[in-house]
């Protein structure tokens, strides 16, 4: 066992970092963050709400720190590739890993100056773009805030300095910039259209152009882009549709408020007119080559992983800071740098900012008072690669045995960042020579459970409720403790923030770990959300006694071997098909369908108890009954295998193991039809003759009906699946 904040795993975790910023695979840079004002820290995207820091409630900022990164776009194109690879891993994960790293493929070029070109730029403003086949729709260039020549004309624009400090009011995340209204600030500039003579765009910014994507800068085409057209419209800019939707006519098709995204061919749009989308898009890349305006180009949306974390508690970034030599990384032999244990918390910010004796070093190069580096690692860096640690601390063939792990399981909520970032650190891993893993992945299957979810309750004032706060009269829910109408939600997984959990400890007094392991196995498949519900609790712990009653009838008994007779026969063919199925589900995953197996085989029990048969082989499927029920009722299980007289206890008594010849039927069911039309279906002993079939199959009364009165052409019989009998 190890802790990812034991100094040892840290400070192996430091000496990687020092390998990969050898190897080039770490960075720093200045980079847009998400900052919260009050808490003095950088927030992920995740933790900014509505604009607000999700602790303090303060309005974020964008600001620009220094930041360290891991350069994960060196691996976009492997990353890519590889996860379609991953036969067992889910296909929508697989599907969201692609869409993170957004491969996009598309043209990159160069628009001209109209207007005299600013400083720094003269050949023009570089644009990506993944719709060439759209430039005849051109009307508006739209920078970034961020993009250098935003940032080079703001410096003589007051106007234009604070509009980018309007932008950087909203957070850095898509989604944020997505939601926000659309902004926009006239530079005067223009250039000209590659395509046609006299036409010129005007050079907006917008702070709808994310400076991390393509070039920073993009071509405005209303009629066909979203964010364009709505931008267009509050702006007055022009909106021409050049993509005509298939049976639409040309002359008096139009675009109003929401764009056209679909398929159709191209109009209004020169050389370009008639061509299929794809092929204009060819076309248009082939002619801008032409030119020498540009060429087509691949990008990605995957971005280079920002690690700097301002805070204590992670793993210390292994790096001084010397006024002489710059940045100088600690010797590997002074690892690790570990964590002062005297910080104080007493004001916001990162403590290790404020302590003297931790940050103030000297440098290890030339020994000159320097200062440690005092932002802490993304604690994802910790989770990043524990498999390998796990399979070993430092021998590479031990690793290179248990590896890849052959099973994963995790939530859904882990399908992009923590996998992804996985595996990025096991190929950067294998590059610095700590991992013999040739694919790379260090993950061969993963499954991913569902939440658990429940009801959510809100009070009269707006306020969240506890399921154990409200209860149900008719068809109306009162809070308890005021009387208050409750209003019920919907159905959204268990969280503190709205109350919709239930205390694990209540339900254990009240039913026992079992039962609520039962019922959350039970109700669903493992890969979907389980709704709780009391009505759901009750049920499996009705299930439970009833499954305790199996054992408690035999245990007074005294034990038999089974019988050869046609009751025996019956329930110990039961017990058998029900062990083969249970694990077949268990391997599968399809707890629910090993629980399914479960009730038939307790009902069989049940049904042989009833008419006082079969009592040995009652007391050999209750034996291997006890057994299954380990993994699933593990508490339940030892009583019951102890009710029966069972040896030590049942987690360590082997896996029960059906007998072939008592899991194979008799008899098999066939479908009948009657001109290919099925009409019924017939049981027949196994191996039953042809003609013993036929005879069966015409005597069954829905196919007599059809074959009264007509002549039978002839009977075809398909042994063990189908007959037809076909008739003029």
């Amino acid at each position: 066992e190890f802790a990812t904040c034991d100094p040892e795993y840290y400070g192996a975790q430091q000496a990687l970092f020092l390998k990969m910023l050898d190897k080039g695979l770490i960075y720093r840079k200045a980079s847009k963050v998400n900052w919260d004002p009050v808490d003095n820290t950088v927030l992920a995207n995740e933790q900014v709400i509505d604009g607000r820091g999700w602790r303090s409630g303060a309005l974020v900022e964008q600001r620009e720190l220094t930041q360290w990164f891991f350069k994960i776009t060196e691996y976009a194109e492997d990353l890519l590739e590889e996860v379609h690879k991953l036969e067992r891993w889910p296909e929508k994960v697989r599907t969201m890993q692609a869409n993170w790293i957004g491969r996009s493929e598309g043209l990159q070029m160069r628009f001209e100056w109209d207007s005299a070109a600013p400083a720094n730029f003269d050949d023009g403003i570089e644009i990506f773009t993944t719709r060439p086949d759209t430039l005849f729709g051109a009307s508006f260039i739209a920078l970034s805030p961020d993009h250098p020549l935003t940032i080079q004309l703001a410096e003589n624009s007051e106007q234009l300095k604070a509009f980018r400090g309007k932008c950087a009011q909203v957070g850095t995340s898509e989604e944020a910039i997505e939601k926000a209204e659309k902004l926009g600030f006239d530079t005067g500039l223009t250039v000209k259209h590659p395509f046609v003579d006299g036409k010129t765009l005007p050079v907006w910014v917008a702070n709808f152009v994310l400076m991390g994507y393509g070039t920073g800068a993009i071509f405005g085409c209303p009629a066909h882009d979203q964010r364009d057209i709505e931008f267009a419209r509050k702006f007055g800019l022009s909106v021409t549709p050049v993509v005509l939707p298939p049976g639409a006519d040309r002359a008096s098709f139009t675009v109003e408020d929401e764009a056209y995204t679909g398929p159709g061919s191209i109009f209004n749009s020169g050389f370009l007119d008639g061509l299929g989308i794809d092929d204009a898009k060819r076309t248009a890349i082939e002619r801008i080559e032409g030119m020498g305006l540009g060429a087509g180009t691949v990008n990605y949306r995957l971005r280079d992983w920002g690690v700097s974390r301002q805070r204590y508690w992670g793993c210390p970034i292994p790096i001084v800071h010397c006024d002489s030599c710059g940045v100088v990384p600690v010797p590997e032999s002074d690892l690790p740098v570990r964590l002062p244990d005297d910080v104080t918390f007493d004001q916001p910010g990162n403590p290790l900012d404020r302590h003297a004796t931790w940050k103030h070093v000297n440098c290890p190069k030339c020994g000159k008072p320097a200062r440690r580096e005092t932002d802490t690692l993304d604690t994802f860096v910790d989770s990043s690669w524990y498999y390998a640690r796990f399979a070993s601390p430092d021998d590479l063939e031990e690793r290179a045995y248990w590896l890849p792990v052959d099973q994963y399981v995790g939530g859904i909520e882990h399908a992009v960042l923590h996998l992804l970032y996985s595996r990025f650190f096991s190929r950067a891993m294998r590059d610095i020579g700590e991992l013999d893993l040739p694919s790379g992945e260090p993950f061969a299957g993963l499954f991913t459970q569902g939440m658990v979810t429940h009801e959510t309750y809100k009070s009269a004032s707006g306020q969240w409720l506890q399921p154990s706060e409200v209860e149900q009269e008719g068809d109306i829910w009162i809070e308890k403790a005021t009387g208050g109408l409750v209003t019920p939600g919907p159905i959204e997984k268990m969280s503190k923030s709205k109350k919709n959990t239930v205390d694990p400890d209540a339900i254990i007094a009240e039913f026992g770990a079992d039962v609520a392991r039962w019922f959350v196995l039970s109700d669903s498949p493992p890969e979907r959300d389980v709704e709780w519900t009391q009505a759901g609790v009750e049920g499996s712990a009705r299930f439970a006694q009833r499954l305790w009653s199996v054992f408690d009838a035999l245990g007074d008994m005294e034990k038999a071997d089974p019988a050869d007779d046609a009751a025996s026969l019956t329930v110990r063919k039961a017990s058998h098909k029900a062990v083969v199925a249970i694990d077949k589900a268990i391997e599968e995953f399809r707890f629910n369908s090993a629980v399914a197996s479960i009730h038939e085989w307790v009902s069989t029990l049940k049904k042989a108890e009833s008419s006082g048969e079969a009592v040995g082989a009652r007391f050999e499927g209750a034996s291997m009954l006890a057994r299954c029920l380990t993994p699933f009722m593990p508490h339940l299980a030892e009583a019951c295998w102890e009710r029966i007289g069972g040896d030590g206890f049942v987690s360590a008594a082997p896996w029960p193991v059906a007998d072939k010849a008592l899991t194979e039927d008799d008899s098999v069911t066939m479908a009948v039809q009657v001109n290919g039309k099925r009409r019924g279906e017939i049981t027949v002993p196994k191996g039953e003759t042809n003609e013993a079939v036929e005879a069966v199959a015409h005597a069954l009364p829905e196919v007599v009906s059809f074959i009264e009165g007509k002549t039978v052409k002839k009977t075809i019989v398909v042994p063990g699946r189908i007959v037809n009998i076909v008739v003029a």
